[in-house]
């Protein structure tokens, strides 16, 4: 973990009022900061994007990130990743450059359109909402999960459970793919951290396109902030029928979920859910999911 992390000198200021504060009201300490650092993408040996990611799990996130592009489907489409050559002022490998090379005949964008994304916005390259709205091949509308609503409400909770990056830095966002088993429970199938939402995301997505595993039917990705367009982008081009966050949902993101038949929850906070677009997945307070989800 220590290319995720970063270790600085703070100065920390006391103001409790306590004998302490009084006497030294300035402490020096140490720190740990979540990394971040740029990550070029390239197709082939064209650049096409840059992204501003804390460091780790970096072929997932380049196969969800072209996954969220429409530039992939399928595990088949992609042949290989692999770290280019690139050096810091000091000389030492940066992993920081990695190229994507496709099965012969795929159709690729044009490379001239090169996309920047920091970690904060992960559409900030597309010209337009048009040039966002992907196709979705997955039918999610016909995604038959049901889930009882007491069990959703949990997921934020096992999501935190899990975010060992957020325990050392308390600065990235997590987001965290569930499956209900037969018995009720959730099951966490995969959790990934990052400084940028989305390449969270993208970093699940792409476990889950390496593992062969879309689309993802009847499966709930939790996501440890709000809920914007592109997050339930990613989530209908994966053929995930829930998305949850602890924040609030654009009108955007509402729209699209409705559009595409994602059911989109915001502020599920353990006692409390609300439910924007499609309500008829969820069941009443303690009823069993049937989990045998269909596409």
């Amino acid at each position: 973990m220590t290319r995720m992390t970063q270790r600085r000198k703070v100065q920390k200021y006391l103001l409790d009022g306590s004998p302490a504060a009084l006497q030294y009201p300035v402490r020096l300490r140490e720190d740990i900061l979540a990394a971040e650092e740029p990550l070029e993408i390239r197709l082939g040996n064209l650049s096409f994007a840059v992204t501003m990611r804390t460091p780790g799990d970096d072929f997932d996130l380049v196969a969800g990130f072209l996954v969220s592009e429409g530039i992939i489907r399928n595990q088949s489409d992609i042949v290989s990743l692999r770290f280019c050559a690139g050096e810091d002022q000091e000389g030492k490998q940066t992993f920081n450059v990695i190229e994507a090379r496709f099965r012969e005949g795929l159709q690729l964008p044009d490379t001239g359109r090169h996309i920047y994304t920091s970690s904060s916005c992960g559409i900030c390259g597309s010209d337009s909402i048009e040039a966002v709205r992907k196709t979705v091949t997955f039918d999610i509308k016909q995604d038959h999960l049901r889930i009882p609503v007491d069990i959703l409400a949990r997921l934020p909770a096992q999501l935190r459970e899990a975010q060992a990056l957020f325990d050392k830095t308390g600065g990235v966002h997590a987001a965290g793919l569930f499956r209900i088993n037969s018995g009720g429970g959730a099951e966490l199938l995969c959790l990934r951290e990052d400084v940028g939402r989305h390449n969270a995301v993208d970093k699940v997505v792409g476990w889950a396109l390496r593992e062969g595993l879309l689309p993802l039917r009847g499966t709930v990705l939790q996501v440890s902030g709000r809920a914007s367009f592109e997050l339930v982008q990613k989530a209908a081009l994966a053929g995930i029928p829930v998305l949850a966050a602890v924040s609030a949902p654009s009108s955007l993101a509402a729209d699209l979920a409705a559009e595409t038949g994602i059911t989109l929850v915001g502020f599920s906070r353990g006692s409390s859910l609300n439910v924007y677009v499609g309500g008829d997945r969820l069941e009443p307070l303690g009823q069993r999911a049937n989990v045998n989800a269909t596409a």
